[in-house]
């Protein structure tokens, strides 16, 4: 059975302290291309229900769905062409959802390791900088600017 096609719609979790240290994780299959959570819609799922699989999938952080926060911001861009494969023919785009977590502390994350081979918490304006997608450095970038969750 074939496996299906991915849908250009996903999400991005930005994960942070209080004191704007930002997780990111380490792409397995491309070394070197450090993100925030992020993760593709699954058939009809809520956005929220998305964010919330992907960051269990993604870190093992099993936290109530409530946590996570959405921004209200959606970006569209090119999907890169190493990943294209995976959509349907001819689908060239993608939309995403931003969403947070606020943690109280930096916690070590259990990686999936088909998809990450590494982790790093870093100071906000670092992360940023560290982030291959423009759209995650923006995220990242309106932390400060952002009103701050309350952490759990």
């Amino acid at each position: 059975m074939p496996v299906p096609y991915k849908q250009p719609e996903s999400v991005l979790v930005v994960i942070y302290t209080p004191q704007l240290e930002v997780l990111l994780i380490e792409r397995a299959a491309h070394p070197g291309y450090w993100q925030s959570v992020t993760g593709s819609r699954e058939g009809t799922e809520a956005l929220s229900d998305t964010a919330w699989r992907e960051v269990r999938e993604e870190t093992g952080l099993d936290i109530p769905r409530e946590q996570i926060l959405p921004w209200g911001i959606t970006n569209r861009f090119e999907i890169l062409e190493q990943w294209r494969h995976r959509y349907a023919p001819g689908v060239t785009h993608n939309l995403e959802h931003v969403f947070s977590l606020c943690l109280p502390h930096p916690v070590e994350v259990r990686l999936a390791p088909d998809e990450h081979r590494d982790q790093c918490w870093q100071p906000w304006q670092e992360a940023a900088a560290q982030c291959f997608s423009w759209s995650n450095q923006d995220a990242i970038l309106m932390l400060p600017h952002r009103p701050q969750q309350p952490s759990p």
